[in-house]
């Protein structure tokens, strides 16, 4: 809500204040006498998981028009992904040899929020869903750069509070996966996708299919790390067999490096149509 509104009305602030200072007797201690907005117990019955839909989806939203994030870059990847100087630790070689993606994706989102502040900082914010490994590597090359990135993050049974180098006004936590998606999606110019476990391939397969179904723009889709992807997807066994087109594996391009993903993102190109800079948002 804007500050300097003004309302004839007394607001729900006041309301509540009142609310809290009124004598206690069996009507007012009764639950059922709670201000519904303010009742956490009525919030979270099963009837209202409608309404807490559109809180989850209303909240991020309001607050990341306020702080003029128009426009985000997406990373995906996972979480069990070191940073190289931790590979040793990794559990499994394939992870610690992945380790050398954790310094990509710093890189890349420190030059993207570099691009990104040459024009006040408010278009292609670097997006990430908040966590460790690939996810924190994102936001350190955001703020490494001196910009600012969001996180969205979700609660989960063993995971995941923001990593430190989440913008703290642009941290968000969800319980809904499908809000924060489409959140991923909804501001996104472009998506890059590192290697990763499920929740890394959910990602990548629900934004793959809103583009191949028009429901969402076509936008720069990079994949780092042929190798890793070709192993875990036959993309071609997929075109081969028919359940999708040919023309589907040109939705995405491969990629190696925090460079080469930079400039297939300045200059996408999707069908023969060159594009010299990123499209917009599509509402």
């Amino acid at each position: 809500m804007t500050k300097d509104r003004r309302h004839l009305m007394r607001d729900s602030h006041e309301d509540q204040r009142t609310a809290d200072q009124v004598p206690q007797t069996p009507q007012t201690m009764s639950p059922s006498y709670r201000l519904a907005f303010a009742d956490e117990q009525f919030l979270l019955r099963d009837d209202l998981r409608p309404v807490r839909w559109q809180l989850e989806l209303l909240k991020p939203e309001l607050l990341m028009n306020e702080a003029g994030v128009n426009s985000t870059v997406v990373l995906f990847g996972g979480a069990r992904i070191p940073e190289p100087a931790r590979k040793v630790t990794a559990r499994t070689q394939t992870l610690a040899d992945l380790s050398a993606f954790y310094e990509e994706a710093r890189r890349f989102a420190h030059r993207v929020t570099e691009w990104s502040l040459e024009t006040g900082g408010t278009e292609n914010v670097i997006v990430t869903g908040g966590g460790p490994g690939v996810m924190e590597a994102g936001n350190r090359g955001a703020q490494e750069a001196g910009g600012r990135s969001v996180g969205l993050n979700i609660v989960l049974p063993h995971e995941q509070a923001p990593n430190p180098y989440v913008t703290p006004e642009l941290a968000f936590n969800f319980h809904y996966f499908a809000i924060r998606k489409m959140h991923f999606l909804m501001r996104a110019k472009a998506v890059c996708v590192f290697p990763g476990g499920f929740g890394t391939l959910d990602e990548l397969f629900e934004a793959l299919t809103l583009i191949q179904t028009g429901r969402m723009k076509r936008v720069p889709f990079l994949l780092f790390g042929r190798d890793f992807w070709e192993r875990i997807v036959n993309w071609e066994a997929l075109a081969e067999a028919g359940t999708i087109a040919d023309e589907d594996l040109q939705l995405f391009k491969f990629v190696e490096t925090a460079d080469e993903a930079f400039e297939a993102m300045r200059s996408w190109t999707h069908a023969g149509e060159r594009r010299e800079h990123i499209p917009g948002r599509e509402e």
